[in-house]
């Protein structure tokens, strides 16, 4: 019955796409031993550093010590702990909205978003380079679903036009994209939404603690708050811990109490991972030093890039895709990278598209610069040996 999983992975290995799991030993850090060897991480989305940050153990062990290890049920059961709601009062105050609703990751929260907003009757455009969460939560809505081309806004204001007699409208799209390290031109997406009668709803995953005057995320950069209808973001980049939130209006954060079944149906997260995010926040508020030093080492290390000829694909953040282009020989890069202390992941379909494969590269507040410096010379000299840049 289950010979088919052996011939789907053959073909999976065939096609140079098998995928397995390493193991690093200790804590999540700049440098971090992976099976066995002791490598500069250059993977990471724990952006400032903070995920082994001695003020977030420390609050996670005092809320074990007092409130225990886990929630006990659903929050709508009896799992609606003190901690939940000063989490989401502190990240409505954070993102300066009137309220704000936690989920156990940001997978689940698009998931929990989306299907509460639309379903049959209703249509959805998703820009096409959107995360597979919120492609997924699009897919289980069973609303109307347009992929438009990645920030054309040509092609959006044509579906618009073409969305008239649907009930509800929805745009969704990441503020920072992850696998290319762009940004929306969410001013567009806004006055687009307007003329339209249409929702906007943005991701601030990898945002969040990184872009804006108050580490606040894109819409704080580009000034937008109050013509974002629906803010998604994690806990589990910048903020160096775990979960998913929405904020916004509080009749929006009532709805989805009330609506979201992946909300309604999950047993809530634990008292140390609640109170170590309310620490991590507090950080990022008062400590802009780290978004700050994160900016500096990712100028640095852009600007050596660029100038060694490796294309960054347009990246405009943290995130520095390696463009390669075939899968096996991003693969091959990434293993010799490794073989020489440098951790750097091959990204390959279905990730990315066929021809797109690439090394995603993540700076952190915490490298040093004679670790990236010894990045960089290493990166150059596999490069050359495998013919990306001459």
């Amino acid at each position: 019955m289950l010979k088919f999983i052996e011939d789907e992975l053959e073909g999976i290995k065939r096609e140079g796409l098998h995928r397995s799991l390493r193991c690093v030993e200790g804590h999540q850090g700049a440098r971090i031993t992976l099976d066995g060897k002791e490598c500069i991480n250059l993977c990471s989305n724990n952006y400032l550093g903070l995920a082994n940050n001695p003020q977030l153990k420390k609050a996670a062990i005092e809320a074990i010590q007092k409130y225990g290890s886990g929630s006990g049920a659903s929050r709508l059961v009896c799992g609606s702990l003190k901690l939940h709601h000063e989490l989401e009062n502190r990240l409505a105050k954070f993102k300066k909205h009137e309220a704000a609703l936690v989920f156990n990751s940001g997978y689940v929260a698009n998931l929990g978003i989306i299907t509460a907003l639309v379903g049959p009757g209703d249509i959805v455009l998703s820009d096409k380079l959107n995360h597979a969460s919120i492609i997924d939560g699009i897919l289980l809505s069973r609303a109307e679903f347009k992929r438009y081309p990645h920030k054309d806004m040509q092609a959006l204001q044509r579906f618009l036009e073409g969305a008239k007699d649907y009930k509800r409208r929805l745009i969704v799209t990441d503020t920072v994209f992850s696998m290319d390290g762009d940004i929306a031109p969410l001013s567009d997406i806004v006055g687009l939404a307007k003329k339209f009668d249409a929702m906007v709803m943005v991701d601030e995953a990898h945002a969040t603690g990184v872009f804006g005057e108050t580490s606040s995320g894109i819409v704080e950069h580009f000034g937008l708050k109050d013509e974002i209808d629906i803010e998604m973001g994690t806990l589990s980049k910048a903020v160096g811990c775990f979960g998913g939130y929405v904020s916004g209006k509080k009749k929006l954060i009532e709805y989805m109490i009330n609506k979201s079944r992946p909300f309604i149906y999950t047993t809530a997260l634990p008292p140390s991972v609640l109170a170590s995010s309310l620490a991590a926040i507090d950080i990022i508020e008062k400590e802009a030093w780290l978004r700050k030093t994160l900016w500096s080492n990712t100028w640095f290390l852009k600007r050596g890039l660029i100038d060694l000829g490796f294309d960054l694909m347009g990246s405009e953040s943290q995130i520095m895709p390696i463009l390669v282009g075939d899968a096996d020989k991003a693969v091959k890069f990434s293993r010799i990278l490794l073989e020489e202390g440098i951790f750097i992941q091959a990204i390959r379909p279905p990730t990315v598209p066929r021809g797109r494969s690439r090394l995603r590269l993540s700076v952190m507040a915490t490298h040093n610069k004679e670790d990236l410096k010894k990045a960089l010379k290493v990166i150059e000299k596999i490069g050359k040996r495998i013919g990306i840049i001459s």
